[in-house]
């Protein structure tokens, strides 16, 4: 935020958010720390499926309560928007509200997508805010993967 003298009115965030934990709270947090409101793309069942997980992922349904009751637990809910997201792009090429996306280091390649086909449609790019991956004990990235693996826990320390 040293960068930015104030926040952006609407910010974008995606993600599958499957086995909810520290490496997703603290992305979300800094995704409000840069926007007034934002949009939290949540991956469709359809489309999570289809990100070749070696692990089952929670239903939609269960991963959006996770994203509520976090959100609720610090009084952001209201700041917050929904959006079912069926493809790696959600609103963010065709909305004119939008001003930034927060993203994690292995989505930045996503976000600069985005900006190429918004300067295609003649509108402005995104503000990417590039989120450094949050890293366990072992000083391997926190995953819901790795979680589910039981290689560590929700706060990245190790298991067994």
């Amino acid at each position: 935020m040293a960068l930015m003298d104030k926040r952006l009115h609407l910010v974008s965030v995606g993600g599958t958010f499957d086995v909810f934990h520290k490496g997703h709270s603290l992305l979300l947090e800094e995704a409000f720390k840069v926007g007034d409101r934002v949009i939290i793309g949540l991956t469709t069942d359809e489309f999570a499926g289809n990100l070749y997980k070696s692990h089952r992922i929670d239903c939609y349904a269960k991963r959006e309560k996770d994203l509520i009751r976090f959100l609720a637990e610090r009084g952001l809910e209201k700041r917050a928007e929904f959006f079912p997201l069926n493809d790696p792009f959600g609103p963010t090429i065709e909305s004119d509200e939008m001003e930034g996306i927060v993203v994690s280091e292995e989505t930045e390649s996503g976000a600069l997508e985005i900006n190429r086909r918004r300067v295609e449609l003649g509108k402005r790019p995104l503000l990417i805010v590039v989120f450094k991956m949050i890293l366990a004990q072992d000083g391997k990235p926190i995953s819901s993967t790795r979680i589910r693996r039981q290689e560590v826990d929700r706060f990245g320390r190790l298991i067994g």
